[in-house]
């Protein structure tokens, strides 16, 4: 649906100006009208170069979702109407791509949708999770304690991923950094001190030698192992993409040694964040562990929530299924028993998940400083051999 820019009067007499969704000009001016405003003018919006070409647009942070929903939640609160909350914080909104949505939701509410049926026409910004609080929250006449208690969840969700993200990035980092230093010198260095040695008119050592040989080797082969690595880059995400790869993947990563046991407290993270964040809004305990499998980032993760709620639905408690689990720990499928027999099962999952952020950023502090000396050793020690290697023959 095209969108139009317009300049119009209230019946105050004070002038306003925004963007409108509309099939022409002629359905922008009613549907302003209609909204006690009189148009002066209502023109095509001119196509900017993220709309010509979509790769340049920019991207919908959390941040962008998070004050969105703190802002919507205040407006709501404060008895504004649903589609004057839109108006405003879309008006507002410095992102064109999360204005341009914002827009489009307003648009359908207008059209007749529910607010979580608009929402959900933009999966790639609200999520199965977000949708669905919404819905619940509609219904029960708690849209606004809703969006904080969705405001929080995604506050904290992002600041666990960040945490992982960090504890994964700066060893990436620094092992990509090596593996670059090292070919560097291997293809430009080596064959200075080669020429050098050429003079010499002696028996190389050993070590100089294989070094050497080396070099040879990335010299003559350095464009077939790049376009190698990068065929093997574009397979193994072609894999993860497929039913079994992802599940393949994701167990090895579960059972990765250091990594998967800080991927496990993660997983428990999430899962009694969001479980409890849709308990305590009164989201159905079925429809929020579909939701909660389907959000949950392991495909092992998720067939363990699955087999849970098919567990439920047979008529057993969710600490049965979960006792039988290698992710979930025996203390949490206990406190998860606990909530259940006391009826408080919404509390004792965020108190879980708040002890488990407090394990990820443990786990966290201790892998940084274990590969922090070991990437130190790894990387001093190849460069380090290298340089032995090249100086053995004039020692």
């Amino acid at each position: 649906m095209p969108s139009f820019n317009w300049v119009g009067k209230t019946r105050d007499g004070l002038t306003r100006k925004g963007e409108i969704l509309a099939t022409d000009s002629e359905a922008a001016m009613a549907a302003l009208r209609a909204q006690a405003i009189m148009p002066t003018s209502v023109k095509p919006k001119p196509k900017d170069l993220a709309e010509v070409l979509p790769f340049l647009a920019p991207t919908v942070s959390t941040k962008d979702i998070v004050i969105f929903t703190r802002q919507f939640a205040t407006m709501i609160d404060a008895g504004l109407p649903l589609v004057q909350c839109l108006d405003i914080l879309g008006s507002q909104q410095e992102n064109p791509t999360f204005k341009k949505v914002i827009t489009q939701i307003k648009a359908d509410v207008e059209g007749g949708s529910t607010f979580s049926d608009a929402l959900g026409k933009h999966p790639k910004h609200f999520d199965r999770l977000f949708v669905n609080l919404v819905a619940a929250g509609e219904v029960g006449g708690i849209l606004d304690t809703i969006l904080n208690r969705l405001a929080v969840y995604l506050e904290k969700a992002e600041a666990l991923r960040r945490r992982v993200k960090g504890a994964m990035t700066y060893p990436l980092a620094v092992t990509v950094i090596a593996i670059a230093v090292v070919v560097l010198m291997l293809v430009k260095v080596i064959p200075v001190f080669e020429k050098m040695f050429a003079d010499f008119n002696s028996t190389l050592p050993g070590p100089t030698l294989i070094v050497l040989n080396i070099s040879h080797f990335m010299q003559a082969y350095i464009g077939h192992m790049i376009i190698g690595l990068i065929v093997l880059v574009v397979s193994l995400r072609w894999i993860y993409k497929t039913k079994r790869g992802r599940r393949f993947f994701d167990l090895v990563f579960l059972k990765t040694p250091i990594f998967g046991g800080l991927l496990k407290r993660v997983a428990v993270a999430r899962f009694s964040r969001t479980l409890g964040t849709m308990l305590s809004s009164g989201v159905p305990i079925l429809d929020a562990l579909e939701i909660v499998a389907r959000t949950a980032g392991n495909v092992i993760v998720e067939e363990e929530i699955l087999y849970a709620k098919t567990s439920i639905a047979e008529g057993k408690t969710i600490a049965e299924p979960l006792q039988e689990s290698k992710v979930f720990p025996g203390m949490v499928v206990q406190m998860i028993g606990v909530g259940e027999q006391t009826g408080a099962m919404d509390a004792m999952l965020n108190k879980i998940a708040d002890f488990y952020d407090d394990e990820v950023d443990a786990a966290v502090d201790a892998l940084t400083s274990l590969l922090e000396p070991l990437l130190m050793v790894v990387l001093g020690g190849s460069i380090g051999t290298l340089l032995v290697a090249m100086y053995l023959p004039i020692f």
